[in-house]
């Protein structure tokens, strides 16, 4: 599996890579370039392996699904630079490299960010036929807007007292509410993205079946990995994480290891993948590449 995930990663890599060039001859050059810096930066590409790992357990071809995960990794990416900008997290480190507006100034940081936004819808209709486009696009755009990914962020920044006319999340399930959003939203768009593009052309449409499967593996993935992500804060260094840690507690954010603990949170984490292995039982052995990648996770 490690070598098949290394070999996705570098598909997923040279898509995004193809991605920009495409957009060398019309658009300016440096903002290219910022873009290139932050979207092409070491990272994971878990998002975009759940949308080709989505695809082939619904019994589809996994390389027809390599645009709609760069999709969402555009969109992630873009996420994270707006993250790092001044007015949200003032970070000066991202995946080991100075962050976007560090680099190119916070002016290119933005627009580099809107760029990769609207460069995933583009690559989402000029990818597919107009069926799967719509289906995609939908999904996406719910996991990444205001009811996904951007108010979890807006809920995020409450409990940090940062926003002004909205009660302060501060208990275990504002939490949850705030990483399914948050985290959870794109998490849930990967998985559909994937269900679309194996099944939506063909003649019975999505079975609900899967979407109900894979949306219960994408609760359990999504929360899991952000308690992950909170014990890493806690935990590790910047060294090892390419990213400044301990910020979490100086800023009084609300996060799991701080509601319940170091121990209790890694437990609960581990439940929470097993959780999201156990929703795949029912589709067979097509979807064990995408339960192995929970695995991972739980071995660390």
């Amino acid at each position: 599996m490690r070598d098949a995930a290394q070999t996705l990663r570098a598909d997923i890599d040279r898509c995004l890579d193809r991605s920009l060039d495409a957009l060398l001859p019309t658009a300016p050059g440096r903002l290219v370039e910022a873009m290139r810096y932050s979207l092409l930066a070491p990272g994971k590409r878990l998002r975009p392996m759940l949308v080709v790992l989505a695809c082939r357990a619904a019994g589809g071809d996994p390389s027809a699904a390599i645009h709609a995960g760069c999709a969402v990794e555009m969109i992630h990416t873009y996420s994270l630079i707006h993250d790092d900008l001044p007015a949200m997290d003032d970070d000066d480190l991202r995946r080991g490299i100075p962050t976007c507006h560090r680099k190119f100034g916070e002016a290119m940081g933005i627009l580099a960010g809107d760029a990769l936004l609207t460069l995933a819808f583009e690559t989402l209709a000029s990818s597919y036929p107009p069926k799967i486009a719509s289906v995609c696009i939908k999904e996406l755009a719910v996991g990444a807007g205001a009811s996904g990914m951007v108010g979890g962020q807006v809920l995020d920044l409450a409990a940090e007292g940062r926003i002004e006319g909205i009660a302060v999340p501060r208990t275990l399930d504002d939490l949850e509410k705030i990483h399914l959003g948050k985290t959870g939203g794109l998490y849930r768009a990967s998985l559909r993205m994937g269900l679309a593009v194996a099944r939506a052309d063909t003649e019975n449409g999505i079975p609900e079946s899967l979407t109900i499967a894979f949306d219960r593996f994408s609760r359990g993935f999504g929360l899991a990995f952000q308690i992950a992500d909170d014990l890493l804060d806690v935990e590790s260094s910047s060294e090892l994480e390419g990213k400044r840690v301990g910020k979490d507690a100086a800023r009084g954010k609300l996060t799991f290891p701080g509601l319940m603990g170091i121990d209790a949170s890694r437990t609960l984490a581990a439940n929470l993948y097993r959780e999201a292995i156990d929703s795949l039982a029912g589709i067979g052995p097509l979807a064990e590449p995408l339960a192995e990648l929970a695995r991972q996770r739980i071995r660390g």
